[in-house]
């Protein structure tokens, strides 16, 4: 039992220390001039311009949340639009505390005040997840088309060897495979009840494939992820000096912030850092493409703190009855 919590406690603070780590290691490589630098362009960067990109981020996650019921609604359950937003809202804030721990949160939410199976509603986020992967996939594909010069850099310099990830990947797939055989034959009675519990994830995931607004559900994907890329680009009229970045530039640096994100809680440190590291392969200053970071992570994860938490808080109180 000891050791489980020591395990947990590690998966919360090691990736916090690595963004830690990496904001002073950043902090110590410059000079003072360009901290100076960095701090008046996150300091003068234009409200209107990151208001605007706030707003853009609320459409997302109510869309988001709208969507949702698009795959609940297969398996019998119509879900409250409220109820939905603030599952999702506090899945984003928990996901800043623990990486991932979002979904089963949001899930577990759900489960409790719509009294949706926990195992279905979390099989229709996967679902959302495998959208999701496919929309950044398709922007990873223009952006590599459109600027596959600097993309072939950016491999280059940080040494990235995509067939490993693919090979990972890969590997991944076929051990699921095998877990998911012997699962199936399995007669011991704790593999019998991981065995239902998998049928009903299976049954969420597979209410994609049998939504009845499908054009919906659609145009909400499309919608969310022009949100992402509307709320980014419009920093770069937040931030004095970025708005030289073209649009090929932006798609770049949206993607590797994507991936960014996932590598600390909630990209704390290591995304501001990343922004910064791809827009100088294309000549932007290093300081004004990291204040681009801190100001697009700063003001998306204070949105997440406020509505999160109120969600958290507010929910409960909603649906006392």
């Amino acid at each position: 039992m000891k050791k489980k919590k020591i395990i947990k406690s590690l998966k919360i603070i090691l990736p916090l220390l690595l963004g830690v780590f990496l904001i002073g290691l950043s902090i110590y490589k410059s000079t003072q001039e360009e901290r100076n630098q960095l701090y008046e362009n996150i300091v003068n960067a234009d409200l209107l311009f990151v208001f605007l990109s706030l707003i853009c981020g609320i459409l997302s996650h109510l869309s988001r949340a709208y969507r949702w019921k698009f795959l609940l609604n297969p398996m019998g359950y119509n879900i409250k639009l409220h109820n939905s937003f603030m599952a999702v809202m506090s899945g984003y804030l928990a996901n800043l505390g623990i990486p991932r721990s979002g979904e089963v949160l949001r899930g577990a939410s759900i489960a409790t005040y719509e009294n949706v199976p926990f195992e279905k509603a979390f099989g229709t986020i996967i679902s959302e997840r495998v959208a999701d992967l496919v929309m950044l996939l398709l922007i990873l594909t223009i952006a590599f088309i459109s600027q596959t010069q600097y993309i072939l850099l950016v491999i280059e310099t940080y040494q990235i060897n995509p067939f490993m990830g693919i090979l990972v990947l890969a590997s991944l797939f076929f051990l699921g495979l095998l877990f998911l055989k012997i699962i199936k034959k399995s007669n011991i009675p704790i593999i019998i009840k991981i065995r239902k519990f998998g049928i009903g994830i299976l049954e969420g995931m597979k209410s994609i494939l049998t939504i009845k607004n499908k054009y919906a559900f659609i145009f909400h994907t499309f919608f969310i992820w022009l949100m992402y890329l509307l709320m980014f680009y419009l920093i770069k009229f937040a931030v004095p000096g970025a708005s030289i970045i073209s649009i090929g530039q932006i798609l770049v640096a949206f993607v590797v912030g994507s991936f960014a994100i996932s590598v600390t809680n909630g990209g704390v440190g290591v995304y501001p850092i990343a922004i910064g590291a791809v827009l100088a392969l294309y000549g932007i200053n290093q300081q004004t493409g990291e204040a681009f970071g801190w100001v697009i992570w700063g003001s998306q994860t204070l949105l997440n703190l406020v509505i999160g938490s109120l969600s958290i808080f507010l929910i409960p109180i909603v649906n006392k009855k």
